[in-house]
C-alpha cells in the first residue's frame, strides 16, 4: 500500500493540469492512468513513423504569455515550454463552395461579402461590436484566479477593479450565445457558421452553448495579428509538456494503472483500489479525471446520497466520434495545403446531424517531423456526431463490426476526397476508430464527447462532491468541454486544495496579478 497526498484518476489534460499544479504547489501526487499511454482524449500514438493526434487538433492561445487559455497558464506555473509553430488559415468545404478563412476580423468579412453580400458583412461587424466589450469580460478574470472555498474572496478580490468595469457585461455571458447572436444576425449563413463554431467549442449548437465560451474565443480568435498555435511534434508533445512538469515538481504518472474503486472510510474517499489490487491511501483527496458516469461507477453506491447519484447518471451526453487515420505519399501534393479543414455537407440537417460536419487534420503540412519524408499524417473526425446507439453491443471481432466500419467511414472518405481526390491512391496506413474504439482505449462512458449540458440548463457542475474527499476535474465539470476548459477544471481543483498564499504567489509568478 502506497501512501500520497492526491490520487489523481485519469491522465487526460484536465487531471494531468490538477496533478501538475498540485505537484508545483508541494503536494505528493500520484496520477494512476490506465492506457498505457497518457493524455486522455489527446494522447498521440506512433505507426511506421507518422505520428498520429487521437484527439483534439486545433490549438490557440499556446504560443504566448501572458494568455487567457487556462492551459496555456498552466504550462506557465509548472515551468513547461511547448514550442509551437503558427498559421493563420485554413479550409472550408460547405454547401455555398469551396473556400480559404483565416482568422482575425478581416479576411472573413471578404468572404461574406463575396457569398453573401454587403448586408452580412454590415451584420458580422455588429456582431464583432457587440462582442468586443463581452470578450474583454470573459478575460477580465482569469481561471487561474478561481477557487472553489472561502479562499476565492481573496484571489478573486485582486481583479475587482476589472470586474467593476466589466460587470454589466458579465451577467450577459451567464447565458447561451444564441441570445446574443439572435439580437444581431439574421443572415443565414453568418448563422450556420456561429452554429458550427459553437458545436465545435461544445458540442452543442448556439443555442446550447455557454456565451461566456463564444466571448473567450472573439477574445483570442479576432484580436490584431492573431495566430493559430499546433504543437510541435503534435499533442503528444504538450501531453509530454504537462508530465515534465508533474515529475519535475515531484509527481508520480503510473500508466496501466486501471482504478476498480474509489475507498471510502467513515464518509470520506481515503484513497483508491487498482485492478492488480494494490492500494494507493490519500491523505488530502482523491481526484477523478473520468467522466461523471465512468466517476459513479467507481464509487460505493452507499457513499454518495441517491438524489446526487440519479442526477449525476441522468446527465444528457454528447454523442461519439468516428476516427480515420492516414499514412499518405505526399508527392505532387499543392505547396499550399490548408492544415485543417471544416467540410459541412447540408446546412439544412442542423449542424449536430449525425456525420453532418467532418474535420480534416493535417498537421505535417506545417511540422513534417510528424511524417517521414514526403509524406503526410492525416487525421480525419466526424466530432461528436457518431451515435453510440449504433454500435452497442457489437462484437469488435465480427464481420458485422467491420462491414459497419467500412460503411460509416465512407463519409469521411468522401469528405477527404474534396481536399485530395486521388486520395486511395495514396494511402500506407489506414486506421479508422468507432464509437467502440473511443469506449475502449479511453474509459469513456458510451465513447462520449461529454456531458451535452445546454447553457440554457444552466452551468456545468461544481468539481466538489457530497463525499468529502472526493473531487472531480475534467470535461465534466465547470467550465466544460474542450482544452483551455478542462485545463481550467484541473486548475481550479489544484488552487482549493492550496494554500490561498500560495495561489496568490502563483498567480504573480505567472503574471496574472
Amino acid at each position: 500500500m502506497k501512501q500520497t497526498d492526491v490520487v489523481v484518476i485519469g491522465s487526460g489534460i484536465g487531471g494531468l493540469s490538477c496533478a501538475a499544479m498540485l505537484a508545483r504547489y508541494g503536494f505528493d501526487v500520484i496520477v494512476c492512468e490506465s492506457h498505457t499511454i497518457a493524455g486522455g482524449a489527446a494522447h498521440a500514438f506512433e505507426r511506421q513513423g507518422y505520428k498520429f493526434d487521437s484527439g483534439p487538433s486545433l490549438y490557440s492561445g499556446l504560443s504566448y504569455s501572458p494568455s487567457p487559455n487556462p492551459l496555456r497558464q498552466v504550462l506557465d506555473a509548472i515551468g513547461s515550454q511547448l514550442p509551437c509553430v503558427n498559421y493563420d488559415t485554413w479550409g472550408c468545404c460547405l454547401p455555398e463552395g469551396d473556400f480559404d478563412t483565416s482568422v482575425g476580423a478581416e479576411q472573413f468579412c471578404d468572404v461574406l461579402a463575396k457569398l453573401r453580400g454587403e448586408d452580412a458583412v454590415i451584420q458580422w461587424r455588429k456582431l464583432q461590436q457587440v462582442m468586443a466589450p463581452l470578450a474583454q469580460a470573459a478575460i477580465a478574470l482569469p481561471p487561474a484566479a478561481l477557487r472553489l472555498d472561502i479562499g476565492a474572496a481573496v484571489t478573486i478580490s485582486r481583479f475587482a477593479p476589472t470586474l467593476a468595469r466589466h460587470a454589466a457585461n458579465v451577467l450577459k455571458l451567464t447565458g447561451s450565445f444564441s441570445r446574443i447572436m439572435d439580437g444581431v444576425v439574421s443572415d443565414p449563413f453568418i448563422r450556420n457558421w456561429l452554429n458550427m463554431l459553437c458545436f465545435l467549442l461544445s458540442g452543442l449548437p448556439a443555442s446550447g452553448t455557454n456565451a461566456a465560451e463564444v466571448a473567450f474565443m472573439f477574445a483570442d480568435w479576432y484580436r490584431p495579428g492573431v495566430q493559430l498555435d499546433y504543437p510541435v511534434g503534435g499533442s503528444g508533445t504538450l501531453v509530454n509538456a504537462l508530465v515534465q512538469g508533474l515529475e519535475k515538481h515531484g509527481g508520480e504518472l503510473q500508466l496501466g494503472a486501471h482504478i476498480e474503486q474509489v475507498l471510502v472510510k467513515d464518509n470520506r474517499a481515503i484513497g483508491v483500489r487498482l485492478r492488480n489490487g494494490e492500494e494507493i491511501r490519500a491523505r488530502r483527496a482523491v481526484v477523478s479525471n473520468a467522466s461523471v458516469w465512468d466517476t459513479l461507477k467507481l464509487v460505493p453506491p452507499e457513499a454518495l446520497p441517491d438524489k446526487f447519484r440519479r442526477q449525476r447518471q441522468a446527465t444528457p451526453e454528447c454523442d461519439s466520434f468516428m476516427h480515420l487515420h492516414l499514412g499518405i505519399d505526399a508527392q505532387g501534393l499543392p505547396a499550399n495545403l490548408a492544415c485543417h479543414h471544416i467540410i459541412v455537407n447540408d446546412w439544412e440537417k442542423g449542424i449536430t446531424a449525425p456525420q453532418n460536419l467532418v474535420l480534416v487534420s493535417i498537421p505535417s503540412v506545417i511540422d513534417p517531423s510528424l511524417a517521414p519524408p514526403g509524406k503526410h499524417v492525416i487525421h480525419v473526425y466526424t466530432p461528436g456526431n457518431e451515435p453510440y446507439r449504433l454500435w452497442e453491443g457489437m462484437d469488435r471481432k465480427s464481420s458485422e463490426y467491420e462491414q459497419q466500419k467500412r460503411s460509416r467511414s465512407q463519409i469521411m472518405w468522401q469528405a477527404l476526397e474534396r481536399i485530395i481526390p486521388d486520395i486511395h491512391s495514396r494511402c500506407e496506413i489506414t486506421l479508422v476508430g468507432t464509437p467502440l474504439t473511443h469506449e475502449r482505449f479511453l474509459r469513456r462512458h458510451r465513447g462520449s464527447y461529454g456531458p451535452a449540458i445546454s447553457a440554457d440548463v444552466g452551468l456545468f457542475p461544481s468539481s466538489l462532491t457530497p463525499l468529502s474527499g472526493l473531487m472531480c476535474c475534467g470535461d465534466s465539470t465547470f467550465p466544460g468541454i474542450g482544452l483551455p476548459a478542462v485545463a481550467a477544471s484541473g486548475m481550479i481543483v489544484a488552487n482549493t486544495l492550496a494554500p490561498v498564499s500560495q495561489h496568490l504567489a502563483m498567480l504573480k509568478d505567472i503574471g496574472c496579478i
